[in-house]
């Protein structure tokens, strides 16, 4: 007679079969991955969808949307000359704000690659900005440097400059604070350069060496071409980041002087929330969308013309 099997040899072995079976058929990272399913069809998918319908109604929030078709666009591009003025504003802060931001970014890289017993401090020091700068207490504080008897105009006097410009106050300089604000947060893309400069061999440097190649020659002939997908990287997070400023617009100047400083996003705020014309801020929103989105194509479809991959 055969000897019996105990069941608790059976029970193991099917428990390994089951387990076998979920591996082999990956739901074991659905199981873990769902949570982040979830939270992306529930906060991102699902939102975005309900915007993109409600663009094309008139909605106050407080009352059923009514369908209205284009008119919220038509109204955008022909009788609304402060959204035509919040879009002049943003893209005159995202075109110097970029540059200027990954300049400096590329600049402090360069100094901070050398190894030395502080440069894990700098280079916390230097990221710090991009983690505060953002925040209201940051925003508030450059309102009051940039005041008629704030900091800066302090400062320029203590040097024997004669100045008492209200900095806010003024439509050619009250952009600038923003724009230097947007410049000092360089943080993020520091880290990320310095990451890029890290992988170029130092080979090409030693070549260099024998050949008698300068600093700048090495920088615009190894350095930069080398680095450049990571310039292309940082473009495109920052160019998107720039048409999503808001804190310093809201916060520093509420748009002001003569709606100079109004930032798109902000405009698109107060129609949604403060007029309540929710389906006009979604209309607004989807256009931005169009815009980032082309522009972002267009970098990525003239990429291979200027970002060099070694691969």
């Amino acid at each position: 007679m055969a000897n019996k099997v105990p069941k608790t040899v059976i029970l193991r072995k099917q428990q390994k079969t089951f387990a076998q079976r979920l591996n082999s058929q990956g739901v074991a990272g659905y199981v873990f991955t769902a949570l982040f399913i979830v939270g992306f069809l529930a906060f991102m998918i699902i939102p975005m969808a309900m915007s993109f319908g409600f663009a094309f109604t008139k909605y106050n929030i407080l009352s059923p949307p009514q369908f209205n078709g284009l008119d919220n666009f038509k109204q955008m591009f022909t009788n609304d000359p402060v959204f035509w003025q919040s879009f002049k504003a943003t893209m005159y802060y995202v075109v110097f704000s970029v540059p200027m931001r990954l300049i400096m970014a590329l600049l402090i890289a360069l100094l901070l690659v050398k190894k030395s017993k502080a440069s894990g401090l700098y280079r916390a020091l230097f990221y710090l900005p991009s983690i505060v700068g953002s925040s209201v207490a940051i925003a508030i504080l450059w309102k009051r440097m940039f005041a008629s008897d704030g900091v800066v105009n302090s400062l320029l006097q203590a040097v024997g400059i004669d100045c008492n410009i209200a900095w806010l106050g003024r439509t050619d300089t009250a952009i600038w604070t923003l724009i230097i604000l947007a410049v000092w947060q360089f943080g993020s893309s520091m880290l990320i350069f310095l990451s890029g400069l890290k992988q170029i061999p130092v080979a090409l440097y030693e070549v260099a060496d024998v050949e008698g190649a300068g600093p700048f020659t090495r920088f615009f002939k190894i350095t930069l071409p080398m680095l450049t997908p990571t310039v292309f990287f940082n473009l495109i997070n920052q160019l998107i980041n720039g048409f999503m400023a808001f804190t310093q617009s809201y916060i520093i100047t509420q748009g002001k002087p003569r709606n100079s400083t109004l930032f798109y996003t902000v405009y698109m705020y107060q129609n949604s929330f403060t007029y309540n014309k929710m389906g006009y801020g979604c209309a607004m929103a989807w256009f931005m969308i169009l815009i980032v989105g082309t522009l972002t194509l267009i970098l990525f479809k003239t990429q291979n013309k200027w970002v060099y991959y070694e691969s």
